[in-house]
């Protein structure tokens, strides 16, 4: 044997393991047979990993399944894997057996070699099968492991970027009330809006969003633990899932119970795809606001630019003093790339296959990449564009006084007929509403000002009657 080298054994016989890993023989297989992506499970599933296998030992401690000692030594192994001092002994590509049970065995190989450090005793060795294992199957261990690390996730990164974000766009919304500007729609000229109500718009878009997340999180709050290979629970005590789960909800700050349908939390991943339903959403939510924003600050000679970004590098390597949107563009490519997971967790979802879905691994790494991508990239738009923002009134005014979509609010006056004469005319000639229905004679100019009153125009009612603003 080369000294880099140890030979493990398991069933299938002698396998060839790096000297200096933790792991045994059934990782170092899934090394071997899957070197599909160079990808493997990020902190946030390993964490879990190590949350659930903690709490495995304790519960079957508490219920008499494992001596004390052996189930302690455990659970501090879980405990240390859990904060990510171990990570790089996770190796096993994402592309795998479709239950997880390449990395189930990882994390009870490893969890077997740290706690079999620290037992004095020399005859008793934890084995990962029989005791790290005890009373669970990959096939109940991987879907908790993913709720567990999703649920996290949206609670403690994403709703925490959506809200920084949504308070950022609420303070705009005020700050820019007073600015009256061109609506549009079909990008075409609009009657008037206030630039406030429109980032009050996205505002509202983003706290929608956070509410969806919510429910995405509550979906993921029933884990299969307990369930063991099918959903009968065989191997198992008959509390062990929720003496577990309670530690689990306990170490995480976070609400989880059994669930009530083993076989239903086992053979299908509907509250996965469900969940990933309100990430897409965000995303789209994100791809209306950062494009909206970019065409808002389009310029700024030739565009709207009626608003202004900061500028946060060069936008170009040839024409100087360019600068673009790049933190829209960003995070429109993020909204792209969770838009493509969502196929991709829709696919895995339909392959529940009897009593097991085997597209396990793709559906967490996809899910789990999604959250990552609209936390990080809420956070940097946030930051480095939203709270910059600034509104270019004289802009927002030259336009919207040659906009020729305010004769709406002469219709009560002349009627729409004339007021599409109005409109077209002005238009036409590249003149203001005003001077046209002057020149027009339709209307005297006291008249005029009153019914193209453009800050009443953006609340409800009849434009210089009253009823408005």
């Amino acid at each position: 044997m080369a000294d880099d080298v140890r030979i493990e054994r398991d069933s299938l016989g002698e396998v060839r393991v790096p000297a200096s890993a933790l792991y045994g023989a059934q990782t170092q297989r899934a090394v071997e047979n899957f070197p599909i992506s160079g990808q493997g499970f990020g902190r946030a599933m390993i964490h879990a990993l190590g949350v659930v296998k903690a709490a495995a030992a304790r519960a079957n401690a508490e219920l008499g399944n494992l001596p004390a000692v052996v189930a302690e030594s455990i659970a501090e192994a879980a405990d240390d894997v859990a904060t990510g001092r171990w990570d790089d002994q996770f190796p096993v590509d994402v592309y795998q057996t479709g239950s997880g049970t390449s990395t189930n065995m990882n994390a009870n190989e490893v969890v077997a070699a740290l706690a079999n450090r620290t037992l004095e005793d020399p005859d008793t060795r934890i084995h990962p099968n029989d005791h790290v294992n005890f009373g669970q199957s990959s096939n109940d261990v991987i879907p908790t492991t993913i709720h567990v690390a999703c649920r996290v996730a949206l609670e403690k990164d994403l709703i925490p970027a959506l809200e920084q974000m949504a308070e950022a766009m609420e303070a705009k919304a005020r700050e820019f009330d007073g600015v009256v500007k061109s609506g549009r729609t079909h990008l075409m000229d609009a009657t008037p809006v206030r630039l406030g109500q429109e980032f009050g718009g996205y505002a509202a878009q983003l706290r929608k969003g956070i509410d969806r997340v919510r429910s995405a999180s509550a979906e993921l709050a029933e884990l299969p633990l307990g369930g063991t290979a099918t959903g009968t629970g065989i191997n198992t005590h008959p509390e062990f899932a929720a003496r577990a789960i309670l530690r689990i909800s306990a170490v995480t700050g976070l609400e989880f119970h059994e669930a009530r349908n083993h076989f239903e939390a086992q053979g299908a991943r509907d509250g996965l795809v469900q969940a990933h339903g309100a990430l897409n959403t965000v995303a789209v939510s994100l791809t209306k606001i950062a494009d909206d924003i970019r065409w808002l600050a389009s310029g700024p000679t030739s565009g709207i630019h009626e608003i202004s970004l900061p500028a946060v590098q060069p936008g170009s390597s040839i024409m100087p003093g360019k600068v673009n949107p790049v933190m829209s563009e960003a995070l429109l490519m993020v909204a792209a790339r969770v838009s493509g997971n969502q196929t991709t967790v829709t696919l895995a979802g339909s392959r529940g296959n009897f009593e097991l879905n085997v597209m396990m691994p793709v559906m967490a790494h996809a899910f789990l990449e999604s959250v990552l991508l609209l936390a990080n990239g809420a956070r940097a738009f946030t930051g480095k564009c939203l709270v910059g923002i600034r509104a270019n009134e004289e802009r927002a005014r030259e336009l919207l006084l040659r906009n020729p979509a305010i004769a709406t609010a002469l219709n009560l006056d002349i009627g729409y007929d004339r007021a599409s004469e109005v409109a077209k005319r002005a238009a036409a000639e590249g003149r203001s509403v005003r001077d046209v229905v002057l020149e027009m004679g339709l209307l005297d100019e006291a008249r005029v000002d009153e019914a193209l009153d453009v800050r009443g125009m953006t609340e409800p009612g009849f434009p210089g009657k009253g009823g408005g603003a």
